[in-house]
């Protein structure tokens, strides 16, 4: 790939020299790099210019009036985000249109939905990619990234789809957040699928009402050649003037009964293709629903519901959602639930296949949301029998203060120290401690970090794998 290439769309004529990369990071640049100059909320990319070019970027591409030592395409700043994702995408060689895509959206489900329509992909013989929330796998196996956005920014999104192709995948399944779709991200992906699992009042800091959270999602679904759509969100009722597939109450997909066991779910479910029974190695009735939003989009991929229904048993889960760890003589759940709503609907689904206590460990990030704390108390006390709370990112404030102000909440829902609940700041103690406290056909649940790969302190960031610990100190492994 050259400058002239690469920039011709653009109706510039630049000479034939190598280009080796796209970024917006200044950090990221080397030798050979083309760099896109976005402004930000904390930093503003232009701030960077010169010192992209001295680390070796062959071009720039910005909205100020500047003149670099290197061809330097000026647009407006609305249109930067759309030419990194352009950019990117031709430097890359548009890798999805070599691909089956699909996208998932929606406010809650997106991973779970995910993970199990590529698991549906494969086990039906269709080497499937994935880019999410948890990881990404471009064929070599799922990967943790140390950053923590569903969706990473165009160039990463692009490379990933790349080594999909090179590595002789045919399929790839996006989660494909609202933030992403606003800011462009995905502009130069050709999607052959948008699945939509539902919306409720989230981020509406960044999109400033649900009118524009639902513009955001709803752009999925009109770039995509063929959606599915779920009948039970209104909002998706908005779109169905595009090409679908249903699922949900009195479409394509039903559920017809949904059975919740201690160990996962059984459910029957009707499809175009008639009536099937299966299994489900997970918990909380909504991810029978999940899995139906997956059979619905499987079934667009030719996997016939039939074969889908035989493989779901064998789904091997979603690291930190729902995971379970043990079943007896008390089962062990990891799961990512960190806020007071996430908390509630994680622990309601567990209380119906808990025969004894529900016991759980939870904490409260420092540095985010101090306003959830107290409600994090309060829930955990109002949905478990037994809570003990401890250090989750604690970063630069003190585990002490963040642990009082949830002794506050839950002492205000009638919780007594040494009673039902217990302070203890060590995470790894802290689990330890309610496996103790744990009897047969209790529950133990570790929230709040799922899948995260690291635990951050003030002083050091330690490596992290909530469900190693688990088996490690249940002595599994």
């Amino acid at each position: 790939m050259t400058l002239r290439e690469l920039f011709a769309p653009f109706g510039l004529a630049l000479a034939d020299v190598e280009v080796r990369g796209v970024t917006h990071d200044s950090r990221r640049v080397e030798p050979g790099f083309v760099y896109v100059a976005l402004p930000g909320r904390r930093f503003d990319g232009h701030d960077f210019v010169d010192a992209a070019v001295a680390r070796g970027a062959v071009a720039v591409v910005g909205a100020r009036a500047l003149s670099p030592k290197v061809p330097y395409l000026r647009l407006p700043e609305a249109e930067l985000r759309p030419a990194l994702a352009r950019l990117a995408a031709g430097f890359y060689g548009r890798p999805s249109e070599k691909l089956w895509v699909a996208g998932v959206t929606g406010t809650d489900g997106k991973t779970t939905t995910a993970f199990l329509l590529r698991h549906l992909l494969a086990a039906s013989g269709r080497r499937t990619g994935l880019i999410g929330t948890v990881g990404y796998d471009a064929g070599a196996g799922l990967a943790f990234p140390e950053d923590h956005f569903t969706t990473p920014e165009a160039p990463e999104v692009q490379a990933l789809l790349a080594a999909m192709v090179g590595g002789g995948l045919s399929h790839a399944v996006l989660e494909s957040s609202s933030h992403a779709l606003a800011q462009h991200r995905l502009d130069e992906i050709d999607f052959d699928l948008a699945v939509w699992t539902h919306l409720s009042p989230e981020h509406l800091d960044f999109h400033g009402d649900m009118e524009g959270y639902f513009r955001a999602k709803a752009l999925l679904v009109e770039r995509a050649r063929l959606a599915v759509l779920n009948t039970a969100c209104p909002y998706a009722l908005r779109l169905v003037h595009r090409p679908h597939v249903s699922y949900g109450p009195g479409g394509g997909f039903e559920l017809l009964e949904v059975h919740e066991e201690a160990a996962g779910l059984a459910f029957a479910f009707s499809s175009p293709e008639g009536r099937f029974e299966t299994r489900l190695p997970m918990l909380g009735r909504y991810n029978a629903e999940n899995a139906l939003a997956a059979l619905a989009a499987a079934y667009t991929a030719g996997v016939n519901p039939e074969r889908a229904a035989v493989e779901l048993p064998r789904f091997a889960g979603v690291p930190g959602r729902m995971q379970i760890v043990q079943t007896r003589p008390f089962r062990v759940v990891v799961d990512f639930a960190h806020t007071p709503k996430g908390l509630a609907a994680a622990l309601s689904a567990l209380r119906p296949t808990t025969e004894g206590r529900l016991i759980v460990v939870v904490g409260s990030a420092g540095e985010r949301d101090p306003g959830k704390r107290a409600p994090l108390g309060r829930t955990a006390m109002e949905r478990a029998d037994l809570a003990v709370f401890t250090e989750e990112d604690s970063r630069s404030e003190s585990v002490e203060a963040i642990l009082a102000e949830m002794a506050r909440g839950a002492e205000a829902a009638g919780g007594r120290e040494g009673e039902r609940f217990w302070l203890e700041p060590d995470r790894a103690r802290a689990i330890a401690l309610a496996f103790a406290l744990a009897m047969d056909g209790d529950t133990v649940v570790l929230a709040g970090k799922g899948h995260e790969r690291t635990l951050e302190r003030a002083d050091v960031t330690l490596a992290w794998d909530e469900a190693a610990l688990a088996r490690k100190l249940l002595g599994l492994e």
